[in-house]
């Protein structure tokens, strides 16, 4: 055999040799990028809110501590559907993990609401040690057996509620008739029913449009909210109620928890409480800030008497109490 015939034989077996090794290390890229598991995170907040900041911290801690085996896609401000949709999703399994209030996750198991009722906490402290307490354990527990397996796996402060309006309010009676905007769950009501005012339930995506074109007069969310929502730029005053110690809390999904390891439980559980402290510190944060942030705006920030509206609410949970738990109700209140 001539030397350029050899030579030839030889690239042509170490080019089916090359063929060969690319085939199989292709299939095994293939397999790699299979074993990566691809969840969706949803979520009705702005990117410029702590829930959203965090959650794409979290996705990104998620895919680093489990090599990549984990990737998630978060998607804020309703792309993936308002929140009752996002709740319902969840349970279809189409959503892996979702921020939801607990008046939301209410409609699977009602005591979970219990933090929502008006006035229902003294201040931040008792909400921080209400979320690190055996009756919140229980109420989680309650509501993933109510929810066919979904768990809570984090709970985020989401501030004092206080109301938005275009003219001043100062005591329970400037509130009579007022259109006031609440979310679409009924323990949401009881705030404004008790002082007089008209509840009107609007999609959260939908509220800057019907502040503007008066559809309401008034809404109601935390500091941070109305900053990130810009709803003070169609509204005069900030009213400091503080009627609601709000949480939105991280719930996953029964069919994610079941495909995870033991070690991976470990790893999305820890990841989830860390988000979750971030939020809340950071909330907590931003409402001590925002006051004067919106007063530089040319909002005006009225301080109210809260024991005025306070002793207008608390008759009202009587009925609440009874529906949801009287033991439950006491056992939160008696929390130091």
């Amino acid at each position: 055999m001539s030397f350029i015939g050899y030579f030839s034989l030889r690239l042509t077996r170490f080019t089916a040799l090359a063929l060969i090794l690319s085939t199989v290390f292709g299939c095994f890229s293939v397999l790699a990028k299979q074993d990566v598991k691809h969840l969706t995170w949803a979520h009705v907040y702005e990117t410029s809110e702590p829930l959203h900041k965090w959650a794409v911290w979290a996705a990104e801690e998620i895919e680093k501590r489990t090599q990549g085996r984990y990737t998630i896609d978060v998607f804020p401000v309703s792309i993936m559907g308002k929140e009752a949709e996002l709740n319902q999703s969840l349970s279809l399994g189409t959503i892996d993990i979702i921020y939801t209030g607990t008046s939301f996750a209410a409609q699977n198991y009602p005591p979970i609401a219990l933090p929502d009722l008006p006035y229902v906490f003294r201040d931040y402290q008792h909400w921080q040690k209400f979320n690190d307490s055996d009756l919140f354990a229980e109420l989680a527990q309650g509501y993933k057996l109510a929810s066919r397996g979904n768990r809570i796996v984090g709970n985020n402060y989401y501030g004092q509620r206080h109301v938005t309006s275009n003219k001043p309010i100062k005591t329970p009676e400037d509130m009579l008739d007022l259109k006031l905007r609440v979310p679409n769950a009924s323990i949401f009501k009881m705030f404004p029913l008790a002082v007089g005012a008209n509840p009107s339930p609007i999609a959260f995506s939908e509220v800057y449009l019907a502040l503007q074109q008066g559809v309401v007069d008034a809404q109601e969310n935390p500091l941070p909210t109305i900053k990130a929502k810009k709803f003070y730029e169609v509204q005069k005053y900030i009213s400091l109620t503080g009627h609601l110690q709000g949480a939105v809390i991280s719930v996953a999904s029964d069919r994610l928890w079941n495909m995870l390891s033991a070690a991976d439980k470990d790893i999305f559980s820890q990841v989830f409480k860390q988000a979750a402290a971030k939020v809340s510190a950071d909330t907590r944060q931003s409402e001590k800030d925002l006051i004067s942030w919106f007063e530089e705006q040319g909002v005006t920030v009225l301080t109210l008497d809260r024991n005025a509206f306070r002793e207008k609410v608390l008759p009202t949970h009587v009925e609440a109490k009874q529906r949801l738990g009287a033991d439950l109700y006491d056992r939160l209140q008696n929390i130091k």
